[in-house]
C-alpha cells in the first residue's frame, strides 16, 4: 500500500458486537448526560449566548460532514486558559477557551473540532469499555468512575485511569494511541470536506510542540492528545494529498477570540485594551472590525461608555444584523439605563432571527432590568422548549418569577437549575417547597409530583455510575 493511500484511507475498523450491544447508544446517552451534570457542578462552564451559538453553528457544519453520526452533539466552553477539548458519550464536545487564545484562525479550532467529533462518531469511549470487559465487570466499573472523574476532576481522573488493570498495559496504551491515529486521520477529512484548510492540524500541532518544546508542564491537551513528531509529521503528509487552496479567514472567528480575551481570559481591561490598539496602529490585525470589537470591549470594562458606544454603533452601520455586535450594543444601552431602546432593537431583530437564543436571552434581560419581568418569561419559556438545558435561561427564568412574586414556581425553576448540575437533594428540596406553595393546581401539584419522582430516578442513576 503507497504512503498516500494510507494516509487517505479512511475506512472504518470493525467496531465489534460487543461495541454494538453491551455498550448500546442509549447507555451513551444516560452516560453523557450524568457527566454533563457532573462538570456542571465542578468546571468552570461559560454561559455566554454569543460564544456558544458561534460554538455550536462551527461544530455541527464539521458534524454535517462527519460519517457514522448516531448521536446528537452538544459543545460547550469552559474558562480556561489552558489548551484543551475533549469528547465523551453521548456527543458531547467540550472546548477550553484556552483553545481561542491559541489558535490563529478558525481552521485550526475546525481542526481540534473534527478530531473530537471523531472520537464521538467512531465510538472509542465505548470502544475502550469494550476492551475493557474482557478482564470483567469490575474493570469495566472502574472505567467508566474514571472517566467520570476525569470530567469532574481531570488531573485525578487521569491517574485513575492509569491505575486501572484494564488500561494499564502496553497493549491498551497502544489501543487508545489507535484511537488518536484514527481520530487524527477521519478528523482530517471531515475538516476538509467542510471546506477549511488541510494545513490547518499541521500547523497547530508544529505550534503547540515549539510552544511546549522545553517545559515540563505540559498543558491538558497534550497529556490526553500526546504529540510525538510522527504524529506531526503525519499530519503534514496527510495536508499534502489535498490541492493547495487559499481558505480565508471568518470574521466570526476573529470576533469570539477578541470576546474571550477581553471578557473571559486572564488579561486585565487595560491590557486588552492596549493589545488591540497596538494592532490597529501596526495593522497586525486579522480583520480591523474584529479588532475594533475587542477594544470597544475593554472599553466597556473600563467604563469609557461613550467610546466604547461610538465604536459599536460604526460597526453596526456595517453589519446591523452581526450578533456579536448586537449583544455589546445591548450591554450599553442597558448600562445607560435606556432599556427602552435596547427592547425596540431587540425586538426588530426578533422578527428577523425568532429562535435565536442571543436575541431571546438579551430581550429577556432587557424586559427584566426594566422591571417588566412578565413579558420575559415567554421568551425564557421558549428558550427553555428549544434547549432543556439552557442554563442562562434558567436562571434568568428564576429572576423573573422571584420579581413577579411566583414563588412556586421560582422553587420549581430552582430545582430544575440544581438538577442540571446533578444536585438532585437539593433540587428535590425546591421541589417540595414549591409543593407546598401551590394552591388550588391540581395540574401544577400532579406535575410537581411527576418532577419529585424523576429527579429521585435520576439520583439512583447518577449513585449507581459513579
Amino acid at each position: 500500500m503507497s504512503a498516500a493511500h494510507s494516509f487517505a484511507n479512511t475506512d472504518l475498523p470493525d467496531l465489534g458486537s460487543a461495541a454494538n450491544n453491551t455498550f448500546s447508544i442509549d447507555k451513551e446517552l444516560k452516560y453523557g448526560d450524568a457527566y454533563m451534570r457532573v462538570i456542571r457542578s465542578s468546571a468552570p462552564m461559560l454561559y455566554d449566548p454569543v460564544l456558544e451559538q458561534y460554538l455550536t453553528e462551527l461544530g455541527n457544519k464539521l458534524v454535517a460532514h462527519a460519517t457514522d453520526v448516531k448521536t446528537p452533539f452538544t459543545f460547550f466552553l469552559l474558562r480556561n486558559d489552558e489548551i484543551n477539548a475533549f469528547a465523551f458519550f453521548g456527543g458531547h464536545v467540550g472546548v477550553h477557551t484556552g483553545l481561542f487564545l491559541n489558535a490563529d484562525n478558525e481552521s485550526e479550532i475546525a481542526s481540534v473540532l473534527a478530531h473530537e467529533i471523531t472520537h464521538v462518531t467512531q465510538r472509542h469511549l465505548a470502544r475502550q469499555v469494550e476492551a475493557s470487559q474482557k478482564a470483567g465487570p469490575a474493570t469495566i466499573a472502574g472505567v467508566l468512575g474514571a472517566i467520570l472523574l476525569t470530567v469532574a476532576a481531570p488531573q485525578a481522573g487521569i491517574a485513575a485511569l492509569a491505575t486501572t488493570q484494564a488500561l494499564a498495559t502496553q497493549a491498551k496504551i497502544n489501543y487508545t494511541r489507535s484511537f488518536e491515529k484514527e481520530a487524527d486521520r477521519i478528523g482530517t477529512k471531515v475538516m476538509v470536506d467542510a471546506g477549511f484548510d488541510p494545513e490547518a492540524a499541521y500547523t497547530f500541532f508544529n505550534k503547540l510542540a515549539a510552544k511546549y518544546r522545553f517545559t515540563t508542564k505540559l498543558p491538558e491537551m497534550l497529556l490526553t492528545h500526546p504529540l510525538p513528531e510522527s504524529r506531526i509529521s503525519e499530519a503534514r503528509n496527510r495536508a499534502a494529498l489535498y490541492p493547495h487552496r487559499y481558505i480565508p479567514d471568518d470574521i466570526n472567528f476573529q470576533l469570539a477570540k477578541a470576546r474571550i480575551q477581553v471578557r473571559f481570559s486572564s488579561y486585565n481591561p487595560q491590557q486588552a485594551l492596549g493589545m488591540f490598539d497596538n494592532q490597529l496602529k501596526k495593522e497586525t490585525f486579522a480583520f480591523k472590525d474584529a479588532a475594533l470589537y475587542g477594544k470597544a470591549l475593554a472599553l466597556f470594562r473600563l467604563e469609557e461608555f461613550k467610546p466604547a458606544t461610538k465604536i459599536i454603533d460604526e460597526l453596526l452601520k456595517k453589519d446591523p444584523e452581526n450578533l456579536f455586535y448586537i449583544d455589546t450594543k445591548t450591554d450599553l444601552l442597558l448600562e445607560a439605563g435606556e432599556y427602552d431602546k435596547a427592547v425596540v432593537m431587540l425586538n426588530e431583530q426578533l422578527k428577523l432571527k425568532p429562535t435565536s437564543q442571543v436575541i431571546n436571552i438579551n430581550l429577556a434581560n432587557a424586559y427584566i432590568e426594566e422591571g417588566k419581568p412578565q413579558k420575559a418569561i415567554p421568551l425564557l419559556q421558549e428558550s427553555i422548549y428549544l434547549d432543556k438545558q439552557n442554563v442562562l435561561a434558567y436562571q434568568l427564568l428564576f429572576d423573573a418569577y422571584h420579581k413577579e412574586g411566583q414563588s412556586a414556581l421560582e422553587h420549581y425553576t430552582k430545582a430544575e437549575l440544581l438538577a442540571l448540575s446533578a444536585n438532585y437533594k437539593g433540587a428535590i428540596d425546591q421541589l417540595n417547597y414549591a409543593h407546598q406553595k401551590t394552591k388550588n393546581n391540581s395540574l401544577q401539584l400532579a406535575r410537581i409530583e411527576a418532577k419529585i419522582r424523576q429527579f429521585k430516578r435520576a439520583e439512583r442513576d447518577l449513585d449507581e455510575l459513579k
